[in-house]
């Protein structure tokens, strides 16, 4: 299942060439992360707040077309993997049906001292919300 946040294309993430600036795809990425998190029932503020982080460990992109100035694009964003410590998200920016950019994160769960944090234990209701995404597709 794939959820999905919409933007409009401000004119400070495109450059000189009049595209979107490819790391500003890294941001919508991340706006997709947080919102498919929020939509499942928990803020990353709350996990914040838990001592729960969520680094990426890798990151990786595949530019179709660029999008321009004033697009109303689409952040598609799925779980398409996770473990109690790692969890990987599959990304889709697209303007309609046009897919402009493609790719996924991952990530490993951490405390505050930055050592490895099983969700399943430090935050089982997150952990419960993951499952409810399954099956992935």
């Amino acid at each position: 299942m794939w959820f999905q946040h919409e933007l409009r294309v401000r004119y400070q993430e495109t450059d000189q060439m009049g595209v979107v600036y490819h790391a500003n795809y890294l941001n919508w990425f991340e706006i997709g992360r947080t919102e498919l998190i929020r939509r499942l029932g928990m803020s990353y503020q709350s996990l914040e707040r838990q001592g729960l982080l969520l680094p990426v460990t890798h990151a990786e992109l595949d530019f179709h077309r660029p999008a321009r100035y004033d697009d109303l694009v689409t952040v598609c964003t799925k779980i398409t993997h996770y473990t109690n410590l790692r969890l990987e998200f599959a990304s889709e920016i697209r303007r309609g049906e046009e897919l402009l950019v493609s790719g996924g994160t991952k990530h490993v769960w951490l405390n505050r001292d930055w050592k490895p944090a099983r969700i399943d234990r430090e935050a089982p209701g997150l952990y419960a919300l993951l499952i409810k995404t399954q099956p992935f597709t």
